[in-house]
């Protein structure tokens, strides 16, 4: 395995056009993330947590400073190779879960392997063994608008991991959910961090959530500290 960080942020700044003067998010973020940890980031509303994490994601670009992921520098890739990036190397799971409901439960979680270009076959094999790891194997022909709360996020993790990529990056995965809910998804996130091997990116306000993960770290108006 390369002793290459998976994540290694230097000097990364981000800025928005205001109605009269720029807006800077983002202050002189150094940061790196080893491969197979979990890491919280925890801070206020508009502290720039999910504005951070679009940029491990290849969502957005910084305005200044250097994003590396598995040593390549996201600033030097076109689209297309952001895009495969984002297709083979990141899983995303977010508050809400954006399934389709047209589509059954398996065919959601299948839809990165085919935008892969995976036949069907393989890819829809890949989701059974996802949905398995996730506790939902007995919910796979079923419409996603049969499914709770917990059950929906729950496909969308799988969805997530399908490929097996580099890193998961989840923006507030328990912010929809009730309490109990919330607590059955963090272990399932440090259950699968465990079994996978796979590097977990958290953003959170749920300080139980963020207690499970290995490592936390807080943004505050723009910059970051360990906690």
């Amino acid at each position: 395995m390369s002793k290459e960080p998976l994540y290694r942020l230097v000097a990364v700044e981000k800025e928005f056009e205001g109605p009269t003067e720029a807006v800077r998010v983002l202050r002189k973020i150094d940061l790196t993330i080893e491969r197979g940890e979990s890491l919280a980031v925890l801070g206020a509303s508009g502290s720039g947590k999910t504005t951070l994490l679009h940029m491990l994601g290849t969502l957005d670009e910084a305005s200044a400073g250097k994003i590396f992921l598995n040593g390549v520098d996201l600033s030097s890739l076109d689209n297309r190779q952001r895009a495969r990036v984002r297709n083979r190397d990141i899983g995303f799971v977010f508050q809400f879960h954006h399934l389709l409901p047209e589509f059954s439960t398996l065919e959601n979680v299948a839809m990165p392997a085919f935008i892969s270009g995976m036949g069907r076959s393989e890819g829809l094999r890949l989701a059974k063994e996802a949905l398995d790891m996730v506790g939902l194997a007995h919910r796979l022909e079923h419409k996603v608008t049969t499914l709770s709360g917990g059950e929906r996020q729950r496909a969308a993790i799988a969805r997530a991991i399908l490929l097996r990529p580099k890193v998961l990056l989840a923006d507030e995965p328990t912010g929809n959910l009730d309490e109990d809910n919330g607590t059955r998804i963090g272990d399932l996130l440090v259950s699968l961090n465990n079994e996978l091997g796979m590097t977990f990116v958290v953003v959170t306000h749920n300080p139980e959530l963020a207690g499970m993960m290995h490592r936390r770290v807080e943004l505050r108006l723009g910059e970051l500290y360990a906690q």
